[in-house]
């Protein structure tokens, strides 16, 4: 038996004459008999040095030490990676980037089965980081939790708040010659003042909200922005709670039940947070073992209102949404309107419904509305099926009134393509763009289109053009979008037999994406394809495509719950 009970794993690797080894290597990087004596906590972070969204988390990472070592923990830092959709978007990159949440989660696991942690705390920031994370806690089942380290502060321009997703579009409405070089600059300078990650209701924010509501991140510390004096402590009350988590015998799958899963949905549907949260809480549910599918999100998102006017589709950045109340208020419309579970718990100690009660509205506020009288009566996503998505797909009805769209198709079969052709003025009004081969498999990793969908914007064609893919979009993006269609084009789905000029429909009312080509000329059409040869043969690429499951599944490389399990 280890001295020190908590140190239900640590104690294989540091106690005992036969352990020695171990503790002289621990020793020569400053560890003592004291340290080791104790509960061993990791601290993941993903600090990188190619984006502004994880930059804070060196510093954020002491102050989780700290209040692990206040607690009674010895805290062992260790670090992943991270990869930047913003600074990849439109590139070859940008495959990465999904690519990116499995091999976090696979090093995560890694380094905390490796080294025999007792318990974590992983620190999340950009993108995938979040889900990652996550992903990690439910297949590790230690004792922890997420602690996000914050939202960007908006840039400012003409007396106004600014976001990347500003940068995107202007670089759109240069292309179309409505901007000249001069403002385009302006823009690109003013966007991003610091660290942080991107400050809409954009993937990141989106998905730090979805953990606080799943109960894995602390209640109230998420929401705290990157720069906010209150973060510091935010995080040493993050390391003094993965103690209390480790005392209490609290896991991961303990707090992350399917009534949590259910909550964190009518969160996302309730601000219009990102369509990738879908593929993200997916990807969660599976590593924890709850049912969980993509019509799930549908059924959930037509009884949730949109209470909060968050950008892209609204008026309102991350801080904002902070400095009103912060995302308490949120659930206090959700609780109160009878559209989420009370009785779930979060790793702070407090239910979901003792959370939404303590939040206070700042007078004034504007950012979250009442779900008596909402923005939208219905979640800002809804899950269509029909002739071209027989497997599901996902379309964002946030920012946009429209609900049905019928068009000939524009078919690319790259992103880079599509954004060549809207540069250049080759799509029009009412065409729906159509970019395949970009799923997981056939992308491979399933990239982003916040670039052609910004130029879309840019180019004064948002109201007017529809695109379909198989791929993903940004959290920023806005206009009448679906993505996720499955299965995908690189697999033999529908989406590979369209061509140019097919008649698309696009009818959210009746939950349908069709082709309106006929039965028999889709059939000659099959006969004839052929699946284009993958774009990576070696390397980590070509093993994702390998092994990833359909988006409609999370695209998820690994087996879930019923894998080896602690």
């Amino acid at each position: 038996m280890p001295a020190d009970p908590l140190k239900r794993h640590s104690a294989e690797m540091t106690d005992g004459p036969s352990r020695a080894p171990a503790r002289a290597m621990l020793k020569a990087i400053g560890f003592t008999d004291d340290d080791l004596a104790k509960p061993i906590i990791g601290v993941a972070t993903t600090w990188i040095e190619t984006m502004p969204c994880n930059y804070n988390q060196r510093d954020l990472a002491i102050h989780v030490k700290e209040g692990i070592r206040e607690a009674g923990g010895t805290p062992m830092e260790f670090n992943t990676i991270s990869v930047s959709d913003g600074v990849a978007m439109g590139t070859e990159g940008m495959r990465g980037s999904l690519v990116s949440r499995e091999v976090i989660a696979d090093s995560i696991e890694t380094v905390a089965r490796g080294h025999s942690f007792d318990g974590l705390v992983v620190l999340v920031g950009c993108d995938k980081t979040l889900p990652a994370g996550a992903m990690a806690l439910a297949r590790l089942n230690l004792p922890g939790l997420a602690f996000y380290n914050g939202s960007i502060a908006p840039g400012r321009i003409d007396g106004r708040d600014i976001t990347i997703l500003d940068v995107f579009e202007a670089v759109g409405a240069h292309g179309a010659g409505r901007i000249d070089d001069a403002r385009l600059k302006a823009v690109e300078d003013a966007a991003c003042p610091g660290a942080g990650a991107c400050g809409g209701q954009f993937t990141a924010n989106t998905m730090a909200m979805a953990l606080e509501f799943l109960g894995v991140s602390p209640a109230g510390a998420n929401a705290v922005p990157a720069v906010a004096g209150a973060k510091a402590e935010a995080a040493r009350e993050a390391g003094r709670q993965a103690m209390a988590l480790l005392r209490g015998g609290v896991a991961p799958r303990d707090v992350m039940t399917r009534e949590a899963f259910e909550n964190a949905i009518a969160g996302v549907a309730a601000t219009a947070g990102s369509t990738n949260a879908v593929l993200h809480l997916l990807a969660i549910a599976r590593e924890a073992g709850v049912a969980l599918s993509i019509d799930d999100f549908d059924v959930i998102a037509r009884r949730t209102p949109v209470v909060a006017n968050m950008k892209p589709g609204g008026e309102y950045v991350a801080e904002d949404l902070y400095n009103a109340g912060g995302y308490g208020l949120v659930s206090k419309e959700l609780v109160g309107a009878g559209l989420a579970h009370a009785e779930t718990p979060n790793v702070s100690g407090r239910s979901f419904g003792e959370v939404a009660q303590a939040a206070v509205a700042e007078p004034g506020q504007r950012v979250v509305v009442s779900a008596r009288d909402p923005i939208s009566p219905s979640g800002g996503v809804a899950i269509l099926r029909g002739n071209l998505a027989p497997g599901g797909c996902v379309v964002k009805l946030a920012g946009h009134g429209r609900r049905h769209h019928r068009g000939p198709a524009r078919v690319f079969d790259r992103e880079e393509d599509c954004f060549a052709a809207v540069q250049r003025g080759q799509v029009r009004d009412g065409d729906v763009v159509v970019i395949r081969y970009e799923g997981p498999v056939g992308g491979p990793g399933m990239r982003e289109m916040l670039g052609v969908t910004a130029a879309i914007q840019g180019a004064g064609l948002g109201d007017s053009v529809a695109l379909v893919t198989d791929g993903r979009f940004s959290g920023a993006t806005h206009g009448f979008m679906v993505g996720h269609v499955t299965p995908e084009a690189a697999n033999g789905g529908p989406l590979a037999l369209a061509r140019d000029g097919d008649v698309v429909t696009l009818d959210v009312e009746r939950r349908a994406l069709d082709l309106e080509v006929a039965d028999e000329e889709l059939a000659r059409r099959r006969a004839e394809w052929s699946a284009p040869p993958p774009r990576y043969t070696a390397g980590v690429f070509a093993k994702y495509a390998r092994s990833v499951a359909s988006a409609s599944e999370g695209a998820i490389t690994s087996p879930g719950l019923q894998g080896s399990v602690w």
